[in-house]
């Protein structure tokens, strides 16, 4: 492999949390360099990579994302620095808008002025995560002089979670760079300019999906499930858009129906095979080079895969280091 990064998302299906130590720890000769964790409705973001911080003191630690309208601005600061300080120059801290469907109802809270309340949360956090007092009237919330007490020695570089061109630019000029999520690897082409422009250092994080070692029909099955959970959610749907993927117009067409069968099987072979890494794990990690190759710095792999998989199995095949 040609990347200097290879991650994958953590932790893995099929595991307890403290079940998986020995996985973490095998993970550095395999070729990982990060891990990234995930926050929806299992694990946290921060609890999975605390314990990679000693388990793995080797490797890089990500949130991929956290939102930011779940935690207070001040909670939010105080958990990236203690994990900060857990693993100094090794935490790169990726927040994002989330959805409205966790955000609104998931967790009772509006999901009001995305764009602004991204921007207002990483301008907030520059400040806070120095240790320098903030007093600060945002257009989204205020804060009245929060001070870190044990700001970390090393601020995190703080990513983006974006997908169309404002969020994006905004993680360019505003973020040490972007995460990206849901594309394929020719739409990788489309999206890293925006970033880009603001120079041409900027961190690009792509969350893969990879079915490997999987028959194509049960693989597409896994990645159609998956698109629609996700592809119908309207920040989602309006990226799609925004990319031309009009092949998604009769699964948006059939989900608006309330048709979730007809939805599910209105989605092409050819969209799963561009949005979902499935087949043998040699060509898999084939793919996902192709999306390095495209512009994104840092692949972190997110397995999607039948019951009773074996998670072991799964990081070893998909490690850049093959045994």
């Amino acid at each position: 492999m040609t990347t200097p990064r290879w991650g994958i998302t953590v932790p893995l299906e099929g595991l307890s949390l403290l079940d998986q130590k020995d996985l973490f720890q095998r993970m550095p000769d395999l070729g990982y360099t990060d891990v990234w964790s995930a926050e929806a409705n299992g694990n946290d973001a921060f609890t999975p990579l605390v314990l990679a911080s000693q388990w793995a003191p080797q490797l890089r630690l990500g949130t991929a994302i956290v939102p930011v309208y779940t935690r207070g601005p001040a909670t939010l600061a105080m958990s990236a620095a203690s994990l900060a300080a857990a693993a100094p120059g090794r935490f790169a801290l990726g927040v994002g808008t989330s959805s409205n469907v966790i955000v609104e109802r998931w967790n009772s809270i509006p999901f009001e002025e995305p764009y602004k309340r991204m921007r207002d949360t990483v301008r907030f956090l520059r400040t806070a995560l120095t240790g320098e007092k903030v007093k600060e009237d945002y257009d989204t919330f205020s804060v009245n002089g929060f001070k870190l007490a044990t700001p970390p020695e090393q601020s995190p570089p703080i990513l983006v979670a974006a997908l169309r061109q404002g969020m994006l630019r905004l993680a360019g000029r505003e973020g040490d760079g972007a995460i990206i999520n849901w594309l394929s690897a020719e739409d990788v082409r489309t999206v890293a300019p925006h970033v880009r422009q603001y120079g041409d250092d900027k961190e690009i994080v792509a969350r893969i999906f990879v079915v490997p070692d999987t028959d194509a029909e049960t693989a597409r099955n896994i990645g159609r499930w998956a698109i629609s959970a996700y592809l119908n959610v309207p920040v989602y749907r309006a990226f799609h858009e925004w990319l031309g993927r009009e092949e998604l117009g009769p699964m948006w067409k059939k989900w608006e129906e309330g048709d979730r069968k007809g939805a599910l099987a209105a989605i092409p072979d050819s969209v799963v095979d561009d949005l979902v890494v499935h087949g043998p794990a040699e060509q898999c990690r084939e793919r996902v080079q192709a999306y390095v190759e495209n512009g994104v710095t840092t692949p972190a792999i997110a397995p999607i895969t039948p019951p009773g998989t074996d998670p072991a199995a799964v990081v070893r095949a998909l490690a850049p280091v093959q045994a």
